[in-house]
This record gives structure tokens, sequence and C-alpha cells, in this order.
């Protein structure tokens, strides 16, 4: 698995994580460490049960927790800056995954300088189009196209 893939595959559990911190309302560092001993479950299941198959769910861990820790650490600020740069929405009316999606890529490009904002904003239009509504990624594409005119003014 290439490096592109696995950045990608850790973005995506990420995104998955954030989901669930937003729907259970549990932004705590057990909420992540969780998640991890789930994914590794996952993986040593995946193991077990087909030795030859390559494992799909490696994960840079560094970025994983560097960017979750950039969204929790910053929520507030990173939902008014998506507020700011959204017309006739409430944060409290995006679906939980685009909303998952939106602020993870907002922190990318407010917090994270060494990845670049197009990547961050085509990735986040993929994992929208995967997990969101057939409509999720074109929004997802008009946010943050303004939270990146908005952070770079």
């Amino acid at each position: 698995m290439g490096n592109k893939d696995t950045r990608r595959q850790t973005r995506e559990c990420a995104m998955q994580l954030l989901y669930e911190m937003e729907a259970q309302k549990d932004y705590s560092n057990e909420m992540q460490s969780s998640f991890l001993a789930r994914l590794q479950q996952l993986r040593d299941y995946e193991d077990q049960h087909d030795p030859d198959k390559e494992v799909s769910n490696s994960i840079e861990k560094r970025y994983f927790s560097k960017v979750v820790e950039a969204v929790t650490s910053n929520l507030t600020e990173i939902d008014e800056l998506l507020a700011a740069s959204m017309d006739n929405w409430r944060i409290d009316r995006i679906s939980k995954v685009d909303l998952a999606v939106l602020r993870l890529s907002a922190a990318e490009i407010k917090y994270l300088d060494d990845i670049p904002d197009s990547v961050s904003i085509n990735e986040a239009v993929e994992l929208a189009k995967k997990f969101g509504s057939e409509d999720s990624g074109k929004f997802v594409n008009g946010v943050l196209g303004r939270v990146k005119k908005g952070t770079t003014s």
C-alpha cells in the first residue's frame, strides 16, 4: 500500500472517529483510544482469517492523532469558520457525515500547513461522495472553497 493510499485510509478513519464523536457528543481522548483499539481488533481479525491478504486498514498514527487533536482542540473555532462559510445553513442542520468531513478538512486547511489546501479539499470531496448523500460532494466542495478563501485573506 502506497503512502497516498495509507494517508487516504487514515483520513477516512479520522473522519469516522469524528463522526462517532459528534454522534455521541464525546470528544475525549478515550474515544480516540477506543476507536484505535477497535481498529486494531479488526486488523487482527483480518490477519487471522486471511493471512495472505494485505492489511487494508493500516493508518499513519501520527497524522491521525495530529488531525483529530486539531479538530477537538479547535472545535468551536472550526465550527465558527464553517458557519461563516455557509449561506443559509446552520451547523446543527448539516448531516453528521458531512460535518465530520468538513471539520477534518477545515482543520487541515487551518492548522496543518504540511497538507496543501487543494489536496485536503479534494480528499474531503471524495469522502463526502463515498459516505454522504448524493449532493454531499458539491456541498463540501463549496463550503471548503469559501473556508480556503477565508483563511488566506
